[in-house]
């Protein structure tokens, strides 16, 4: 056994990682914390523009040069087959987790050839990324099931967090998929962070605070919010929009935005700072329609705020009653920002809270260590189990 005394190694690799990412770091952060403590030894595999190994209180870090995708505001992916491999062997991982859709479905195969349980996690819709890259609608869902097949075969199981993800590979017929919801930090993200003073940096007294956080990139669909707000002002509505992040269509935005009240944070890298602004707005726009799970919109949750989500993600499956689903138009965000609005204050602040409080890391890393075959107790199973949900 390569882990701890007791426990397994984890090695998980992932794309899309960056210091200023959202979702995806935040849950390897503490899906990291909790393996730890479970007794375990997570490591991390990611890009980035040197090489680098480090330790953390959520594990090993461990940092491949990887090439910058143009366009992406940053992102780098993990390429080099033979490096990676390499690298693998060197970890001797008693479990694999991948975090990536393609350009490591490879790894899959080489968990099996090395007699590694792997686990791939879908953090987003195949089906719905390809619609947003453009592929036609007559291509995009055989091309999406074909992926996905491939997928299913390379992995011994398939981690989605939510219902509506696990839909694409339900409809392929795959029978190694697992339902594991993530969570939020209900310490950090609390409706007490709520500040006044940060509130009337941004809005007065009459004024609606509507915050939008997530990376601004196409695929999250932030100008919706920028035009949703413009709908609220024409109808007479005192609203005012923060952006809280960044990404590359940070400068279009601002464009789009001249004349309107809208703010750019910028990214926040304190989560702090992050919790006390969503805690002090009136409402979240969560607009992405290919998000998986929508990690941003249950923090608001949990910080008391209620959240208008595009009814084409996850999120109405997510945030329940604790706020609304609007179809991708700027008009029926707007309407459902108004009708949220509408509720008395303190019941949409206590139903947000109590929807998140359904969602903890705890119960995540639980779920994931029983797909790991992995659970406090059964450490010592070593190579060769597949755990399921």
């Amino acid at each position: 056994m390569s882990g701890t005394a007791g426990g397994l190694r984890i090695v998980r690799l992932a794309n899309f990682v960056t210091a200023r990412s959202g979702g995806l770091r935040t849950a390897l952060r503490h899906l990291g914390e909790g393996y730890r403590a479970a007794g375990h030894d997570p490591v991390l595999v990611i890009p980035g523009r040197r090489a680098a190994d480090e330790r953390h209180p959520w594990g090993r870090l461990v940092t491949l040069p990887g090439p910058e995708l143009p366009g992406s505001g940053g992102y780098r992916v993990l390429a080099g087959r033979r490096r990676l491999a390499r690298l693998l062997a060197g970890l001797a991982p008693d479990r694999l987790e991948v975090s990536d859709r393609s350009s490591l479905r490879w790894t899959g195969r080489w968990a099996k050839a090395n007699g590694v349980p792997s686990v791939m996690v879908s953090h987003e819709s195949l089906t719905g990324l390809l619609g947003q890259w453009g592929m036609p609608d007559a291509l995009r869902r055989p091309t999406a099931d074909r992926l996905n097949r491939a997928s299913s075969r390379a992995y011994d199981r398939i981690v989605c967090t939510t219902r509506w993800a696990a839909e694409e590979f339900h409809r392929i017929g795959a029978d190694n998929v697992d339902l594991v919801p993530l969570g939020a930090d209900l310490d950090t993200f609390h409706p007490d962070r709520a500040d006044p003073r940060l509130r009337e940096r941004y809005a007065d007294a009459s004024e609606l605070l509507l915050v939008h956080c997530a990376r601004l990139s196409p695929e999250k669909r932030p100008e919706l919010a920028v035009r949703a707000l413009a709908e609220l002002r024409r109808a007479g509505v005192p609203a005012v929009l923060v952006m809280a992040g960044d990404g590359p269509l940070r400068a279009a935005l601002t464009r789009r935005a001249a004349g309107l009240p809208v703010t750019f944070t910028g990214f926040l890298p304190d989560r702090a700072a992050v919790a006390a602004l969503l805690a002090s707005a009136d409402v979240v726009l969560a607009p992405g329609p290919v998000e998986t799970f929508g990690l941003a919109g249950l923090e608001a949750l949990a910080c008391g705020t209620p959240v208008v989500v595009n009814a084409a993600s996850a999120l109405p499956e997510v945030v329940g009653a604790a706020g609304l689903a609007a179809y991708g138009s700027a008009a029926s965000m707007a309407a459902a920002v108004t009708r949220l609005v509408a509720r008395p204050e303190a019941e949409r602040r206590r139903a947000a809270r109590t929807r998140a409080e359904e969602f903890s890391w705890p119960a995540a890393v639980t779920g994931f260590l029983r797909v790991h075959g992995a659970e406090r107790g059964r450490g010592t199973a070593g190579r060769g189990g597949h755990g399921t949900a």
